[in-house]
């Protein structure tokens, strides 16, 4: 039997079990805002990297300029980044709020737009990482059935700047889905037992 938090064991000794959720929310914070921050940092340089790529051959006399407008899935990319980047200095700023007020933040309805938005942000990232890998595989290696040639065989320094921002953009894909199962235990620890107790906080 238990009332208000405190547990009596068999041996009739009280054994207080509030204490132990607010070490655990107060650990899971911490993670949250140490992956929202590395997610924020490399999201900015995978953006940097490939946003300001460019390369510039002298092909039989002819100029021509490698630039990561040249492949729309970069684009998407770099896009892809500054939104998640955004998002996540938004989410930053509000875990930090949180902490300082030294509350669990939670209503539902905010639990679940959080939720909404990492698992749509991780989704974002992972899609835009898997089709820059796929035409970064092609551009290394070509496709000689369809003759498409190796275009990093003219433009090496192009590529491989392109290569560490896609390796960048895919630590922060994978951080977002492990933001993404945070924020579903935060969403729907607010259903079990204790839901209405960390309601009231």
């Amino acid at each position: 039997m238990s009332y208000l938090g405190i547990g009596v064991s068999p041996g009739n000794v009280p054994v207080h079990h509030g204490s132990n959720l607010k070490v655990i929310d107060k650990r899971v914070r911490i993670i949250e805002v140490i992956l929202r921050c590395l997610i924020l940092g490399l999201a900015i340089i995978g953006a940097v990297l490939i946003g300001t790529d460019s390369q510039v051959k002298v092909i039989f006399s002819i100029k021509k300029e490698a630039k990561f407008t040249d492949m729309k899935v970069l684009v998407f990319l770099v896009i892809a980044n500054g939104l998640a980047a955004a998002y996540s200095l938004i989410q930053v700023l509000r875990c930090i709020f949180s902490m300082i007020r030294g509350s669990v933040l939670f209503n539902k309805p905010l639990a679940w737009v959080i939720f909404s938005g990492d698992q749509l942000m991780a989704y974002l990232s992972l899609a835009a990482v898997a089709a820059a890998a796929q035409s970064g595989v092609i551009s290394k290696f070509g496709q000689p059935e369809l003759q498409w040639m190796k275009v990093c065989n003219l433009y090496g320094k192009f590529c491989n700047q392109i290569g560490e921002g896609i390796v960048s953009s895919l630590i922060v894909s994978l951080s977002m889905i492990a933001l993404s199962g945070i924020s579903a235990f935060s969403l729907f620890r607010l259903y079990g037992n204790n839901g209405g107790k960390s309601n009231a906080r």
